[in-house]
């Protein structure tokens, strides 16, 4: 089972992700912040991380360059309400952006898609 984080500082949006990617056969972990994330994914290794763009006192693009520079290979997946951030020269570092939404559908088939190229071929 892929353990998924998810990091965002609104508490519905973590329940409502919790919940629905649970349903989905993932296992979710979550997170209000940034704060020390880097360490919480040492720890906790998840298969995937889902990182929010505008958080109080976070910017979720400098917190993908941290993720990136430590667990290179560690699919991202930006979520965000804002698709002004797709022009951001630091959101192509993510794998995939998805603007969010109530209905889950894309982040779903992204995260499958994401999670899919990370199995090595034999």
């Amino acid at each position: 089972m892929a353990k998924i984080l998810v990091v965002d500082d609104e508490e519905h949006i973590r329940l409502l992700y919790s919940e629905e990617l649970s349903e989905a056969g993932y296992e979710v972990i979550t997170a209000a912040d940034g704060y020390k994330l880097t360490e919480r994914i040492e720890k906790e290794k998840p298969d995937l991380v889902i990182l929010d763009i505008k958080m109080v006192d976070y910017n979720g693009l400098d917190l993908l360059q941290e993720i990136r520079n430590k667990f290179y290979n560690l699919p991202v997946i930006l979520c965000t309400a804002y698709d002004t951030f797709k022009e951001d020269i630091k959101s192509i570092a993510a794998d995939f952006y998805v603007i969010k939404s109530f209905d889950l559908t894309e982040l779903k088939n992204k995260i499958a898609m994401a999670l899919e190229a990370e199995i090595p071929s034999t």
